[in-house]
């Protein structure tokens, strides 16, 4: 199979230029990618493999020995680095048999004099040509359209922190998300540790129901407007949300404050019942507060906030029969219990007409909780991931807290959580609605349950992301505890049934 290439000429004026670009490599390499190194003996191969290993590594002294006796070292990192050196083998054969198929099936391949193979490496493997002396050389690359549109990104993200006064800073992979965003630490002499957002533009995707994308149904953030204007919207608040500091809205490129690493949860990953409880303050404090449909940002930008609405819902409802069921089962889900499981939400739906709206954050759950404990009140709870907000029912992300999918929230815990919520609500205003509350807490924890458990399948069974199995029988518990709210009972028996519960 044909493999079009496409080429890019870097130069590189000193080592600490070529560490820097070592950096804006990893940040551009994914699972499955075999980057060949050649050039003539002291062109700086190794150097630059090393600078690799180190940038996904975290790591500026991590140990990188030269392979050229071994043939291989490899790195279990973030993701699996095969580092080969191929000058002594014998036979180009033996490339398969040191293990670069297994290398590339979890990681990827760096490989040094690849000339050796004789033509039997992957035809799809980025060519990186090294020339020059001394500590200033000339990179040529080629490789795959996909692969180089990756790395013009990670380049033009370099251009962009220059522009902005942030030279010959260090970047680092944070993480990433479900979507095209990931995010970097960036580490400059002059500054405190900042926290870059990539979020190119996403495209629309297929169309997957009723004429529509998923991302138009579940209104999900397809550019970084939404960040800025929430984050904003936030600060205007007195909450705290991360500072943008430096932006290119255009470019999808947010420079923002760093609030640390500090999560509501101790190191056995049990949640620290004073955090949680500060954070539901936060949720009380916030739903009192009126919510505008349309926020304007510098720049001339406006973002709406959309709705919480059924079509979204009913959407993320159907993972659990779609996904999770068939998964519990060993049984595809028929068409009269799907029906039956769409039949009883539709009702639960309508009794949601009623229940109190707010902004609804989305997410609001410990990966999205930073611990600034250099602040008081409501200051002490950082929010992040905050992009996808919109205005639905409060309760929605009490049940994100309360039930969180990613830690065991006991269920002692989960009721001082409501409980707090519930005075505070009613101390701010005796009007309050308890029963209402209560209800729509119900509904919407089992619809966020139902959700996410079918999200965790999906992610084991098409992604191949087993992991996060490990998090179902969790979901199973919550909806159990769920189960003894009067409004629940058709979803219990349909649950009980289907042998969910």
């Amino acid at each position: 199979m044909t493999t079009n290439h496409h080429s890019l000429t870097i130069g590189l004026a000193n080592e600490r230029a070529t560490v820097r670009f070592a950096q804006d490599l990893a940040l551009a390499v994914t699972l499955g990618d075999c980057i060949t190194l050649s050039g003539d003996l002291g062109a700086g191969k190794t150097t630059l493999a090393r600078a690799i290993i180190r940038s996904v590594a975290l790591d500026p002294d991590h140990e990188v020995p030269s392979p050229t006796f071994t043939l291989l070292q490899t790195y279990e990192l973030r993701f699996t680095i095969g580092h080969f050196d191929l000058y002594r083998i014998g036979d180009p054969d033996e490339i398969h048999e040191l293990g670069l198929d297994d290398v590339l099936e979890t990681g990827i391949a760096l490989i040094e004099w690849p000339e050796m193979a004789d033509g039997g490496l992957p035809a799809y493997a980025i060519k990186v040509k090294m020339s020059g002396l001394d500590d200033q050389r000339s990179l040529q690359i080629s490789g795959p359209e996909a692969f180089m549109s990756r790395l013009r990104r990670s380049l033009t993200i370099r251009k962009f922190l220059e522009d902005e006064g942030l030279i010959d800073c260090d970047r680092f992979f944070l993480l990433g998300d479900a979507s095209t965003r990931t995010y970097e630490r960036v580490l400059h002499a002059n500054s405190d540790p900042l926290i870059l957002m990539n979020s190119p533009r996403q495209s629309d995707g297929p169309i997957i129901k009723n004429g529509k994308t998923y991302s138009e149904i579940a209104h999900l953030a397809e550019d970084v407007v939404p960040f800025v204007a929430i984050a904003e919207l936030l600060a205007s608040y007195g909450l705290t949300s991360p500072k943008i500091l430096h932006a290119s809205i255009e470019d999808g490129i947010l420079v923002v404050e760093d609030l640390g690493d500090e999560k509501p949860i101790d190191a056995q990953n049990v949640p620290i019942s004073e955090r949680y409880l500060a954070a539901v303050d936060v949720l009380a404090f916030l739903h009192g507060k009126p919510v505008p449909g349309q926020l304007e940002i510098a720049g001339g930008f406006t973002h709406s906030l959309p709705h919480y609405d059924e079509d979204i819902m009913q959407m993320e409802i159907e993972l659990l029969p779609d996904w999770y069921l068939p998964y519990k089962t060993s049984t595809p889900t028929n068409k009269a219990s799907k029906d039956a499981f769409i039949s009883i939400w539709k009702t639960l739906f309508v009794r949601l007409k009623q229940a109190e709206t707010s902004l609804v954050l989305r997410d609001y759950h410990s990966p999205n909780i930073i611990w600034q404990p250099n602040r008081t009140g409501i200051e002490r709870v950082g929010l992040i991931d905050f992009q996808d907000a919109l205005i639905g029912p409060s309760a929605y992300d009490v049940a994100s807290l309360a039930q969180d999918a990613r830690v065991t929230v006991s269920e002692d815990l989960e009721q001082k959580l409501l409980e707090e919520y519930r005075s505070i609500r009613v101390q701010n205003d005796s009007s309050f609605d308890i029963d209402g509350f209560s209800e729509a807490y119900a509904i919407m924890a089992a619809q966020r349950a139902s959700k996410v458990i079918g999200i965790f399948v999906r992610l084991k069974e098409r992604d191949g992301k087993a992991h996060y199995l490990q998090h179902i029988p969790r979901i199973e518990e919550y909806l159990r505890r769920l189960c003894h709210y009067p409004v629940l009972a058709p979803l219990r028996d349909w649950l009980v049934k289907h042998q969910v519960l």
